[in-house]
């Protein structure tokens, strides 16, 4: 097992935890944001202080990795980064998607066998990033930016319950009118959630290259030659 530092700043909500040996042992949460220049730092210095107090040797640092708030997420990554570097410890990356998929499933809010999940991070007005899964968090349909109206989803609501949630699914429930749809209010991407997303790829080694690990929002990113003015 592994002592991990868990940072999420994907949203308006910044929160650190920290994990040892798969429970949690220190949370800060700030949901008075978006306050993510300003609290994390502390939040960090907070939770780094607590696992040197208690002789707990830092294994790896995990961080959203987005899709979510683009100042956020570089804020979160900027700082993950500075402490693998002076802690010389890994770095764990957790899609903020399947991050807000956890609380859903260990409060067991699903109840059809057959159910789908589907996580909305709000973008701009009816746009969300939003993905699917079904309750192994085996993924259904990748990452899109969907625009939604009513037949965003209807392909799969016209097979099976599909659960939305997140703060992108509060302004699709007037859109979404279809009978399968279920919606759960209060659904956030919060660190001490990142747990079991982050100690399974710590079992699997799934680290990433600290010197070039960029969020989910720059990973298509290629710059272009500049046109030639005439």
């Amino acid at each position: 097992m592994s002592c991990i530092l868990h940072i999420d700043t994907s949203t308006n909500v910044c929160s650190v935890a920290v994990s040892d040996n798969g429970a949690c042992i220190f949370e800060q949460e700030d949901h008075s944001g978006p306050n993510h220049a300003e609290r994390l730092g502390t939040f960090v210095d907070e939770a780094l202080s607590y696992v040197d107090n208690h002789a707990i040797p830092l294994d790896a640092v995990a961080v959203s990795s987005g899709p979510g708030s683009y100042t956020g997420l570089r804020i979160g990554v900027s700082m993950a980064k500075g402490v693998c570097y002076g802690r010389g410890v890994k770095l764990i990356s957790v899609p903020t998607l399947s991050l807000l998929c956890v609380p859903v499933l260990l409060q067991e809010r699903i109840k059809e066998e057959n159910a789908l999940l589907c996580p909305m991070l709000d973008a701009r007005r009816m746009e969300v990033y939003a993905q699917l899964f079904d309750r192994s968090l085996k993924e259904v349909r990748p990452i899109h930016a969907d625009v939604v109206d009513a037949d965003t989803y209807r392909e799969f609501l016209d097979k099976a319950p599909v659960y939305f949630f997140g703060n992108g699914a509060r302004k699709c429930k007037d859109a979404i009118g279809h009978p399968n749809a279920r919606f759960i209010d209060g659904v956030e991407a919060l660190a001490k959630n990142m747990l079991p997303l982050a100690e399974k790829r710590w079992a699997d080694e799934r680290f990433e290259d600290v010197a070039y690990f960029v969020p989910f929002y720059l990973k298509d990113f290629v710059a272009k030659q500049p046109r030639k003015l005439l």
